[in-house]
């Protein structure tokens, strides 16, 4: 749909969140149109990563998912976009065009939610949220796509040591006592699919 207009190149495409940010850094798009569920490093997270290797770069999120707290987490990883992918074929094309632009687009439920939100700022899961580092939402998705803390350690280039360390740490920040609860929260949180 994107390649079908007239001046736009698709220059990438990616299957996992770390090769999202490989390829926007190798070829530096004016947009991204990013899913959040994605393996190995989930979207958000990714968007985070690109925005802060590529300030210029425009962030569009495409997903199944909309809840407050998804289009919150959005928006603060760098997203001036947010689009349902029920929406797509109606809005796609205008969406890219707003980011090229360099306006905001939201599905308008979206925009509502970030209206309402910012009426009642310092909701509990926005605290919540906030809690984590950006490094340990990452070990929070690998636990939760079934990696073994040693695991973990060596996707991330960290030692065994550090890993169990931030494990401890996101267990005790978000009150949770087994990997298995980690998994929980990864679900509640769209971080993996379940």
């Amino acid at each position: 749909m994107l390649s079908s207009r007239q001046g736009w190149e698709v220059c990438a495409e990616a299957a996992t969140g770390r090769e999202a940010v490989a390829k926007a850094e190798a070829y530096k798009p004016d947009i991204v149109v990013m899913d959040i569920t994605m393996p190995e490093l989930n979207g958000l997270e990714a968007a985070r990563q690109i925005r802060k290797i590529l300030p210029k770069t425009e962030i569009l999120v495409l997903s199944l998912h909309f809840t407050d707290q998804l289009v919150r987490e959005a928006v603060d990883a760098g997203a001036h976009g947010y689009l349902l992918k029920s929406d797509t074929d109606r809005d796609l094309i205008t969406a890219v065009e707003a980011l090229a632009n360099r306006r905001s687009f939201f599905t308008p439920g979206a925009a509502q939610l970030i209206l309402d939100g910012a009426r009642e700022k310092g909701s509990s899961t926005i605290l919540m949220r906030n809690r984590l580092t950006s490094r340990e939402r990452q070990i929070v998705q690998l636990l939760a796509e079934g990696q073994s803390t040693k695991e973990v350690a060596v996707s991330l280039g960290i030692s065994v040591k550090t890993a169990e360390t931030h494990r401890a740490n996101i267990m005790r920040k978000l009150e949770l006592h087994s990997v298995s609860e980690i998994v929980r929260y990864a679900v509640k949180n769209k971080m993996i699919e379940p």
